[in-house]
């Protein structure tokens, strides 16, 4: 069984803010990686990222200076 856990998930409006948002965590060395939006969440975007809380201020840094715009942020069991 997987051991699910309390995690940040960013969605985005857009495929291509998400991919976006991978490319720009690779070359920083960002943590987190793209999921499937949880169920239990609604995007435009069916592709999310998800890294753990602690990471939120570093990763909405990283949105800011990349101009990648989150629909939505989201702390959730994944």
């Amino acid at each position: 069984m997987i051991k699910r856990s309390e995690k940040l998930v960013i969605t985005f409006f857009t495929t291509a803010s998400a991919m976006a948002m991978e490319k720009f965590c690779k070359e920083e060395k960002a943590k987190g990686r793209i999921i499937p939006v949880p169920g239990n969440i609604s995007a435009d975007c069916g592709l999310a990222w998800c890294a753990d809380n602690e990471d939120e201020d570093d990763l909405l840094d990283l949105m800011v200076r990349h101009h990648i715009s989150p629909q939505g942020i989201y702390h959730c069991l994944v």
